[in-house]
């Protein structure tokens, strides 16, 4: 007979935003998780500062677009009657900014999107921040990958059945 678990319950929950499609769908994850066990959650969006600039420059602060993605999760979990605490970070990598503010925050759970795509050639790419996350995060860490785009699953399952040859 199979065991049943409770669903995993937590106190913090840190979600990443990156401005993606995933936005939507890991903000609704977190606050789902959140009515469900009275979870705080803390979405966070970090604008990476390039090396040329002095990491105190104010680029956050004025940019519409940063707010933007922090203005749509508040939207999520308002319709979803979630209080969420927006963050806007700056920092030179997202990775140990993300990290950083789960070890700060004490989150029990640090919540990722990760956009399917690939790189020339067709290999999958995960990129650096994920990564850098799982192996250095003290909490859980939930990467939520969107969906294959139909015309790329539809590819996949063509060359896996020798239909169609492989990209070059």
């Amino acid at each position: 007979m199979p065991e049943t678990h409770d669903a995993p319950s937590f106190r913090r929950a840190v979600v990443a935003l990156n401005g993606g499609l995933s936005d939507a769908r890991i903000t609704r994850l977190a606050c789902e998780l959140a009515r469900a066990g009275r979870t705080e959650v803390v979405a966070v969006h970090v604008v990476e500062v390039d090396w040329s600039l002095p990491l105190d420059a104010d680029i956050a602060g004025g940019s519409d677009e940063a707010q933007q993605v922090l203005d749509f999760a508040e939207e999520i979990a308002e319709e979803l009657k979630v209080r969420i605490e927006p963050v806007l970070l700056q920092a030179r990598d997202a990775g140990p900014a993300l990290v950083d503010e789960a070890v700060e925050r004490d989150a029990d759970v640090l919540v990722l999107g990760l956009p399917y795509r690939k790189k020339f050639g067709g290999e999958f790419v995960i990129g650096r921040t994920i990564p850098y996350v799982l192996k250095n995060a003290p909490c859980a860490v939930w990467v939520v990958r969107e969906p294959i785009p139909r015309s790329e699953e539809h590819t996949s399952e063509l060359q896996s059945r020798g239909l169609i040859s492989h990209a070059v």
